[in-house]
């Protein structure tokens, strides 16, 4: 564009026009500048700025009004050789030219330079910098570098990278193909193979180059890779999972056949054509390892195998009992048992829990494991209906089971099941002696009697008893807290606690308005005499199974108890 601009000298001037390119052109008599054509320039080339102006004899300032900053300006002078900017697209620059008159007046004009972008393309380089030994084999990690890629523009970088397998294994796995460098396991491979990678880079104008690298895959000795698994320790009634998921094959493609290797009892797979299955430990004796081997087929009918040993050790049930309680619930319901929004529920916990795997010697609800024996001491069959006393296969413990109730206090026999009695265990002299050795009242004698008798009298009788010893054995004694609760079985429902089959004969409640029965074991809270002795002992409500306290001169049943786990 060429515009020219002049000053008035005189308000009567004549006005006349004169074009230049694609301007507009005013005319004042007086003073006139003139910036020249247009320029079209290619990045960093040279070209010339020429202005014409009049009258002569005045200066001339250059500027940039908009545009790239070009280097140089502002500057003086009528004719310039400026060198175009680097610049990252094209782009305009608006140039003003400033011309004083020798007599002080003032004009301007403008040109546009139009600069094009002449952006030198970037140049891709891969290097493989992994592993540090080729050719590269099976799982090693192979890496390719891009870091060595550069743009020969000065100003210019490399803003983006794409990395695109042409050929080679399908098997090869990549995560990120926009990064500086790509990464990739070298895969199991039947035969010596090439992968070819382009790589395409981008710089900062847009501009980009692709380039292509191979790279040298060696095959493997064995192409099936069985895995079994890292060995297990675990305990008799978990559920096993034996997995060979793991296990790798050329195509990805592959089936399992399981079989346990190790001698003694087979243990039973939920599916042995499964590559994940599941066993249940069995119930052991002592600890066992089971050895298992995997054969892995590909889809070539080739082979692999491998073995995983798993060690069983016995489940750490306590020597006593479970609570007897079968069923899980909700707030309102029973439930199936192992729900995770009602976890750990009694049933879920324990020998009752597993209480189906669990071998017994004897019987019994659950996880409960009794056995009858008779006056003697010798076993009887499950189902036999009479018997003298009950052995707990769990504990070792060996408990009285009472005589049936009949006739009426004191004519009834020593064990009869109606018979009840004080606390007292010792036999003291007189009432001071009786106090501070804990105990309320004497033993009074017989027993049987019409109101009561004492423990003592009752332990000393069965185990004095002419004869052959009741049940085998003298060493009968009060059983202690934890012994006695461990026969009670809180999933009963009905007038007590107690198994029937095997603990026959419970006293009519009526009796005494009760169901306790005495343990060995003080309660501490509760005093009463000379110096504030301790007056009364816990006894287990065989009616609830609630542990609660009574005072040592009032009545309550016995059951003795005979075995090695003695209580103070």
């Amino acid at each position: 564009m060429l515009k020219k601009s002049l000053v008035f000298f005189a308000v009567s001037s004549m006005l006349s026009g004169c074009g230049g390119s694609g301007g507009s052109d005013q005319e004042v008599v007086g003073a006139s500048i003139n910036a020249g054509q247009d320029v079209t320039v290619i990045e960093k080339n040279d070209f010339t700025l020429k202005a014409v102006a009049s009258p002569s004899g005045g200066t001339f300032n250059w500027q940039i009004v908009s545009g790239p900053s070009i280097d140089g300006f502002p500057q003086a002078g009528e004719e310039l050789t400026v060198t175009a900017p680097d610049v990252k697209a094209n782009s305009v620059a608006v140039l003003k030219v400033d011309y004083l008159t020798p007599a002080g007046a003032l004009v301007s004009d403008t040109l546009n330079v139009n600069i094009t972008s002449n952006n030198q393309l970037p140049v891709a380089v891969i290097t493989q910098t992994g592993p540090d030994t080729l050719p590269s084999k099976y799982l090693d990690t192979v890496v390719l570098s891009a870091a060595d890629s550069s743009d020969p523009d000065a100003n210019g970088q490399v803003v983006g990278y794409k990395w695109e397998q042409i050929s080679g294994p399908s098997t090869i796995k990549v995560t990120d193909t926009s990064a500086v460098t790509l990464s990739f396991v070298h895969p199991l491979l039947a035969e010596n193979q090439t992968a070819i990678w382009r790589l395409t880079i981008t710089d900062d104008e847009g501009g980009s180059t692709s380039t292509d690298t191979s790279v040298a895959l060696a095959k493997n000795a064995q192409v099936v890779l069985a895995n079994a698994g890292t060995d297990q320790q675990v305990l008799e009634f978990d559920d096993v999972t034996l997995d060979a998921t793991s296990s790798v094959t050329v195509d990805g493609q592959y089936n399992c056949k399981w079989e346990q290797t190790s001698a003694g009892s087979t243990i039973s797979l939920a599916d042995d054509t499964a590559c994940k299955t599941t066993f249940q430990a069995p119930n052991i004796t002592d600890v066992i390892s089971a050895t298992f081997k995997v054969t892995v087929t590909d889809s070539a009918n080739r082979t692999g195998d491998d073995e995983v040993k798993v060690t069983i050790s016995k489940k750490p049930l306590s020597n006593l009992n479970d609570s007897g309680a079968g069923l899980c619930y909700n707030n309102t319901e029973s439930i199936t048992c192992s729900d995770d929004d009602f976890p750990g529920q009694d049933a879920d916990l324990g020998r009752d829990s597993v209480s189906q795997l669990i071998a017994k010697e004897g019987k019994g609800k659950l996880a409960f494991d009794f056995t009858k024996l008779d006056a003697d001491g010798k076993e009887l069959s499950n189902d036999a209906t009479t018997f003298s006393c009950v052995r707990d296969n769990i504990t070792g413990l060996i408990w009285e089971v009472k005589e049936p109730t009949a006739g009426t206090l004191p004519a009834t026999s020593i064990r009869n099941a109606q018979n009840h009695y004080t606390w007292a265990v010792t036999d003291p002299d007189d009432m001071d002696d009786l106090i501070h050795s804990n105990t309320v009242m004497p033993n009074p004698v017989p027993c049987p009697h019409s109101d009561h008798c004492g423990i003592k009298n009752l332990i000393s009788a069965v185990n004095t008893q002419a004869g052959d010893p009741y049940c085998g054995g003298r060493t009968w004694r009060l059983p202690s807290y934890s012994e006695l609760m461990s026969i009670v079985d809180f999933g009963r429902q009905g007038a007590h606690v107690l198994d029937p089959e095997f603990f026959p004969n419970m006293p009519d409640v009526t009796l005494l308005n009760h169901l306790h029965f005495w343990t060995i074991q003080t309660y501490v809270g509760g005093t009463e005499g000379i110096d504030a002795k301790l007056t009364s002992a816990y006894v287990v409500d065989m009616a609830t199974g609630n542990t609660v306290h009574e005072s040592k001169g009032n009545t309550a049943y016995v059951r003795l108890v005979r075995g090695d786990e003695d209580a103070n």
